[in-house]
């Protein structure tokens, strides 16, 4: 991570859902976070295509129909961020080095299971099975997203559901807080499983030096 989305955030979760969650640091479950990295719909949609989860196409549709009816947009910005934390409230509990703070959760995992499978259901009424006889896997597409105004939230909850589906546990880690860290979710999907940090450009570079910090200190006393 970085202090400041709008300069050199990285995106280092390995999936969109987990890259979602990863817009509020630190991450502790139940704890209070210090930054919001998407506290506007322009945040969401420059994030959204710097994530890789719209093109450009997607953009200028998604921009167009945000500006001609700004209601829209906060309505797609408020299903993104239950999303968020639904998706966060069902895997931090089985992310390896997750911090939950003494005051829990806000919403019960049942409830936040409720609200994605709510949030999806929409999500799969808008989508459109296309058939397209030149793949050569499958004899059709699935298109989610066919509504610009709520494209970016339809998406990020069928990412989620489905990472929630298949997501092998033992890849599934937080950048350690104890040590440091930022609470950051990310995949593991070193050869080894030896993955600790987010980044070792941010959080384990930080580690590292407080770290040597603390030996110099010790040392000297």
């Amino acid at each position: 991570m970085t202090d400041s989305f709008r300069g050199e955030y990285r995106i280092v979760g390995g999936h969109p859902a987990l890259d979602l969650v990863n817009t509020v640091s630190p991450r502790t479950r139940g704890g209070a976070a210090e930054v919001d990295h998407l506290t506007s719909p322009a945040e969401l949609l420059a994030w959204s295509r710097r994530s890789g989860l719209i093109d450009l196409r997607d953009y200028s549709a998604v921009e167009g129909t945000w500006r001609s009816a700004p209601e829209l947009a906060v309505k797609a910005l408020n299903a993104t961020l239950e999303i968020r934390e639904a998706t966060y409230d069902v895997l931090a509990p089985r992310a390896a080095h997750a911090v939950i703070a003494a005051d829990g959760v806000k919403q019960s995992e049942g409830s936040a299971f409720e609200r994605l499978m709510l949030r999806w259901s929409a999500a799969a009424a808008r989508s459109m099975l296309i058939p397209d006889p030149a793949r050569d896997r499958g004899i059709a597409e699935l298109v989610v997203g066919t509504s610009p105004a709520q494209l970016i939230p339809d998406r990020l909850v069928v990412a989620a559901v489905e990472l929630i589906r298949t997501v092998e546990l033992r890849q599934l880690r937080a950048c350690p807080v104890d040590d440091g860290g930022c609470g950051w979710l990310f995949l593991d999907r070193s050869r080894n499983g030896s993955r600790r940090w987010c980044s070792m450009e941010d959080c384990g570079t930080r580690a590292k030096i407080r770290k040597l910090g603390e030996r110099r200190r010790a040392t000297s006393v």
